[in-house]
């Protein structure tokens, strides 16, 4: 009898089997109309359109999504509406973390009644340098008020912004209190020594980095793949990524990389989620797409000229973005 030694791609595809998630993930963008009110047709548009793109996943109230310019009301009706439409609830993963134990609590337990288990949470972001400790008593009493099995947790890790860091000592202190709970991490730190400790650390948990950049880096050593923003406009170009390092065709992988990462760095030239509205109006000829919620701005029209010049000399054809 003989047997076949595993290869490092192999041992990676088995490690990714095992993850609670895996996948190119879309932070859906979230369309405003002038009286900046949800648009929900468009919004569910945008949805379909990324899941036709490629997507294995919606990553829905996050940062892409504006989602804490709304009010929780706005977020479950939304859902709502989402589900109703069709849209899947076993590929999605609902924004519900908040500074307050109870609007967290009631986010959840919402998206929970809809069929959705998987929880992206925010720390509570509003009190700095809170301890580890007290914050895995915050995100604990969320866990616990909910008290449901099938409940996941992926933590969501964004400092620049949240200014509350997801340290390797408090998923130490969740994933010994609440175990499978705890299913993984969104690292939007931008630190690929942050995300590779993680995952290191960790390897039972679903650690995605935040950007398509270090999509590839990121499945060579372990992680689930990606929940990008700019998922938004290139999601194929993402899951190309993906299918090739699946594949096991390495040179394919890299060189798609190359491109992805080239076109995530001409739109984030510009603020990310303006830029990519802008990208939307542009491509389908849909102003009514450039529209953000204060305190965003929407590009102005020289910024949005120069973000066509960039993405074009990135090898992207804004017409791409067209709906079937």
């Amino acid at each position: 009898m003989t047997t076949t030694e595993a290869t490092p791609h192999t041992a990676a595809l088995a490690r990714l089997d095992a993850l609670p998630a895996q996948g190119v993930w879309s932070p859906v963008l979230t369309p405003i109309d002038a009286c900046y009110e949800v648009d929900t047709p468009r919004f569910l548009a945008q949805a379909r359109w990324v899941l036709d793109q490629g997507c294995h996943g919606l990553a829905l109230f996050g940062t892409t999504s504006e989602a804490n310019s709304f009010s929780g009301e706005e977020r479950m009706a939304l859902l709502d509406a989402a589900i109703e439409a069709g849209l899947p609830a076993d590929q999605m993963m609902i924004g519900s973390g908040a500074c307050a134990i109870t609007d967290a609590t009631r986010l959840t337990q919402h998206a929970m009644s809809h069929g959705v288990q998987r929880m992206l949470m925010l720390p509570p972001f509003y009190y700095k340098d809170m301890t580890d400790e007290g914050l895995a008593r915050a995100f604990g009493a969320v866990i616990e008020r909910i008290n449901n099995p099938e409940l996941r947790v992926f933590l969501y890790h964004f400092p620049k912004l949240s200014g509350v860091p997801i340290t390797l000592g408090l998923l130490d202190l969740l994933t010994e209190r609440y175990g499978d709970t705890i299913a993984g991490v969104k690292d939007s730190s931008g630190d690929w020594s942050n995300t590779e400790a993680m995952i290191e650390r960790f390897p039972s948990l679903a650690i995605f980095p935040g950007s398509e950049v270090s999509l590839l880096q990121g499945l060579e050593a372990g992680g689930a793949g990606c929940i990008t923003a700019t998922s938004n406009v290139n999601a194929r170009g993402a899951r190309d990524v993906w299918d090739a390092w699946i594949d096991g065709d390495a040179e394919t992988a890299t060189s798609r990389q190359v491109v992805a990462t080239g076109l995530r760095r001409a739109i984030e030239a510009e603020p990310l989620v303006p830029a990519q509205k802008y990208l939307l109006a542009s491509g389908r000829g849909d102003e009514a797409w450039r529209t953000v919620r204060p305190p965003m701005v929407e590009l102005t029209n020289a910024e949005g000229s120069a973000l066509l010049e960039g993405v074009q000399a990135a090898g992207f054809d804004p017409a791409s973005l067209a709906l079937a």
